[in-house]
Formats: C-alpha cells, structure tokens, sequence
C-alpha cells in the first residue's frame, strides 16, 4: 500500500500528463473561459490544467482550484510558487463546497476518477456555486470505456476459481454512465443548454506486465476494479490477467480504450 504523499507524486508524474491530458484538450477546445471574473476548478488535482488555463485567460480572471486531497494540493502550492502563478487552491469537499451561492463566472469539475455515486452531488453543488448565466462544465469516461479490461477480467476470474464473481464485472461495466445519463444529471442539478462531447481515448501497453505495473492503472484504476474480489486471491488474478493478455495479443500492443466525455451547460440567469 502506498501512501497518499506517494500517491500525488505518482498522480503528478503519470496520471495528469496522460490521462489528465486527454479530457483538458475537450475542456481546451469547447469551454470559452470568460473575459473577468471568478472561476472555480473542482477537483483541480496538482494543478497544471488550472495554472495553464490561467496564463491563457490574463489576471482579469480569477482562479480558484480545489481538491479533496491534502497532498495534491500541496504539490499544486509549490508549482504556483516556483512559476509565480496566482492561482489558489484549498481544500474543500466536491460534496459540500465551503463558497455561497452564485459566486463563480465558470465552474469546472473534474469527475475523471469520481465514483458514479457521488457524481450527482459534486454536480449540484457546483451548479449551486456558479453565477446566473455562468457556464458548468466537467468531465468523465463514461459507457463502454475499458471494455477491452472487462472482458479479460471475466475471464481471469473464471481461471482463478472466483467465477462467483462474474457478476461483478456486469457491475463494473453497467456502473459507467452512457453520455445521455450524464447530460440528464446536468438537467437534474437545474442546469439549462446542455451540450457533450465525446472522444475516444487509447492507451498502449507493450505487454501484460507493463499493463498492470502502469502507475495509472495499478494505482489508480485497479483498485476500484478489484474491490469485490477477496484480497488473497487478487494475486492469483492478476497473474491470470497478464497471462490472457501476452496470450492474446500475439506479440502485440495490448489498448485500453476509454469514450472521454465532456459536458457543457448554463445555470440560467432567473431562477
């Protein structure tokens, strides 16, 4: 188990310039940053696409990024300081934003890693904080992402005995939202003018044994996929899903696939 220090040095180093990357050039291209004003980045991790977005904008836009952990954020203060950057960050919970209503001219969240049951409450208190006529956007993989995964793991957990939990892999597969859920939940939050994007996102890995000691995926995207498997037998599945994987792909890349989604919206400007 690593810690969480360690686990923001690794969020930082593999996890925001790749799969962080893949959403900010969705945001960069359909979100139109404001001319002045207050803007809030939920979610905002160790802070580059918050920083970047700044520079870009000028001092008459305020950034204020946010994180629920204490470790990216402090990464994030420490690349301001060297770069000069003004943009703040402080802690606050996606769930329960500390800030008033109506304050910020733009709210972005990043919902890239956030559990599908909690999506609907960052949501709404982002909708909450934003401004009348302020555009809320934020982001997420949704239905059909890492169907090449799903299908190995169905079949490593047969090979390992635990065909009992097969079920769980449907769980895993019907959990991601389709793009029509997530706009709903936009509509839901009392958001008006919903837009999606939708992109498909590749990411290779030469073989089975790069795969699972990928940071991104060891650290950051395994643990949720085998939380239902008994923890003396995860060993035995990984070892079946490297197997599957050198197995199938011939020599060959193995691609995890994602369907990188983007949503746009507007808080009206009379409630």
């Amino acid at each position: 188990m690593k810690s969480e220090k360690e686990l923001a040095f690794l969020h930082d180093l593999y996890v925001a310039p790749d799969w962080g990357e893949r959403f900010a050039e969705l945001v960069d291209a359909h979100v139109q940053l404001p001319k002045k004003g207050r803007v809030l980045y939920v979610s905002a991790g160790s802070g580059g696409h918050a920083m970047a977005l700044h520079v870009r904008a000028g001092e008459k836009l305020e950034f204020l990024g946010v994180d629920e952990s204490d470790e990216l954020l402090e990464l994030a203060r420490a690349k301001a300081a060297v770069m000069k950057e003004k943009t703040a960050f402080q802690r606050e919970e996606n769930s329960s934003l500390s800030f008033a209503d109506d304050r910020f001219d733009l709210v972005l969240g990043n919902a890239s890693m956030t559990q599908a049951n909690a999506l609907p409450g960052m949501l709404a208190e982002m909708a909450r904080v934003a401004g009348p006529g302020a555009t809320v956007a934020w982001w997420l993989p949704t239905a059909s992402s890492f169907g090449e995964f799903f299908s190995i793991f169905w079949e490593a957990l047969l090979n390992a005995d635990l065909q009992d939990h097969g079920g769980d892999v449907e769980h895993l597969i019907t959990g991601l939202p389709t793009v029509s859920e997530v706009e709903r939940l936009a509509e839901d939050a009392g958001l008006d003018n919903v837009e999606s994007w939708t992109t498909i996102q590749e990411f290779d890995y030469e073989s089975g044994e790069k795969f699972l000691n990928a940071p991104l995926i060891v650290d950051f995207l395994m643990p949720g996929w085998l939380s239902s498997v008994p923890e003396a037998a995860r060993a035995r599945v990984m070892e079946e899903l490297v197997h599957i994987i050198d197995e199938e792909r011939h020599s060959g890349e193995f691609a995890l696939t994602m369907k990188a989604t983007l949503v746009v919206a507007k808080k009206a400007r009379v409630r």
